[in-house]
């Protein structure tokens, strides 16, 4: 299937869900079955893929100690950037459709190059949006989220929102509300907010508390704005440690839910997760869905992965079934991400220049989380972790665990029944190593 007359990848056909055990295919899923059903609902429905534009499409496979290495048409130095604009379109839902996943996502800067003015850049990324409009129609493929790039141009080296300056806030508020309109217009089913440099590289030079304010009110314009204009979707606030700052204020998910406290805006917004960014914040990709799921913010997944020998984002794809099975078996006790999905905010590795390592990358990361899927069901289903977490906690059902959370007692009254002798608790197993076992056993199946 293609939406070009002229394809970029014109050996590909659809990529086809293989019989079980085939190995002959070398381009196949071999876990991931849309229609199959787990737990109720479509694969498809649970995982809800979505092709990220940025790196798929416009990174050149660089990195700091060289240049680009993809031979890419559309990267070519000379040319008018809105024909090269065109081409990289075409190829993105040409790729899209033969990989069959549903959804794709985008920065405003990553399907319009940036003119010399404002209103010329607008016109540009008008302009595309109208004919990825017509590809959407056209193939069924729909949006899952939109953004702005609000870090990539120098006007932003010291931040968007968080800027010393007025005008560059003023300037990323104009460009944040054209592409959550566009986003709306696409039928987006979520806008995100990634505050790639809303943080400082020293404090020697940063108000702290004047840069959160501005945040703060910041994201309550984006929301005042979303409601203005009937937007359905959901906002979503992205966290990230550090990287290519000292300290960003959206660090990780518990500083982003106290933030949204601050400001009132709980309701309004929920967080989409990444994996690699939940590591460099020193926690598991486990952890912070759980701390999201606790507080009612679950949103949506970048799902990577980074390298535990580099302190940095390499945003490879996801290749662990372990690690996606305890991420998607606390998705699945929350109920699942609603609007949200799995983008793969990954790129290529410098050295996979075959045009064709893109499809082997996106078929592996949807193979392992569809395999993720499979093995969190069979623990939702056997009730292999959570009957032993109910029944730890259920002294806080009955009797003074009851008590305590209603508010019936106080220091005194619990001092009076330790001292009477009538509470005298003992250490009870966690049994972990136990639990840990059973894991194994499901992820061994």
């Amino acid at each position: 299937m293609s939406v070009t007359a002229d394809p970029f990848f014109p050996e590909i056909e659809r990529i086809p869900v293989l019989a079980n055990g085939a190995t002959s295919v070398d381009l196949g899923f071999r876990a991931y079955d849309p229609d199959r059903e787990v737990l109720g609902k479509r694969m498809e429905e649970h995982l809800r893929f979505a092709v990220c534009y940025w790196h798929t499409f416009c990174f050149p496979g660089a990195d700091v100690f060289g240049e680009g290495t993809f031979d890419r048409p559309w990267h070519a130095s000379e040319g008018d950037p809105m024909a090269m604009a065109h081409q990289k379109l075409d190829v993105a839902f040409e790729f899209i459709s033969k990989l069959g996943a549903p959804f794709f996502c985008f920065h405003d800067r990553d399907i319009a190059p940036e003119a010399d003015t404002y209103r010329e850049s607008a016109a540009r990324l008008d302009e595309m949006v109208d004919t990825a409009a017509g590809k959407m129609e056209e193939t069924g493929i729909r949006l899952l989220w939109g953004t702005a790039n609000l870090f990539g141009h120098p006007r932003y080296a010291a931040g968007a929102a968080t800027n010393p300056d007025p005008e560059v806030f003023a300037y990323a508020a104009a460009q944040v509300r054209h592409a959550l309109e566009l986003t709306h217009r696409l039928a987006g089913e979520n806008y995100v907010l990634w505050g790639g440099r809303e943080g400082y590289e020293t404090l020697l030079n940063t108000d702290l508390r004047r840069e959160s304010e501005q945040l703060g009110r910041f994201l309550a314009l984006v929301a005042e704005h979303k409601h203005k204009i009937g937007f359905e979707g959901q906002l979503l606030v992205e966290p990230k440690p550090f990287e290519p700052t000292k300290h960003q204020y959206d660090s990780d998910v518990a500083a982003i839910y106290a933030f949204l406290q601050k400001f009132d805006l709980v309701g309004e917004y929920k967080i989409n997760i990444e994996v690699n960014h939940a590591t460099l914040a020193g926690k598991s990709f486990q952890h912070e869905i759980a701390t999201a799921a606790a507080h009612g913010l679950l949103g949506s997944i970048d799902a990577n992965r980074g390298d535990p020998q580099n302190g940095w984002d390499t945003d490879q794809f996801p290749n662990s079934v372990e690690e996606m099975t305890l991420a998607l078996y606390e998705i699945l006790r929350a109920g699942g991400l609603g609007s949200g999905g799995f983008n793969f905010d990954a790129r290529l590795r410098r050295q996979s220049v075959d045009p064709l390592d893109l499809f082997h990358a996106h078929i592996g990361a949807m193979d392992t989380l569809s395999e993720s899927l499979l093995k969190a069901a069979i623990l939702i289903e056997e009730d292999t972790l959570q009957g032993f977490v109910d029944e730890r906690y259920a002294g806080w059902k009955t009797g003074v665990g009851c008590e305590i959370l209603e508010g019936n007692e106080s220091l005194e009254s619990l001092h009076a029944l330790v001292n009477a002798g009538a509470i005298d608790p003992r250490p009870r197993s966690g049994r972990q190593e136990w639990l840990e076992n059973r894991l194994n056993a499901v992820l061994r199946r």
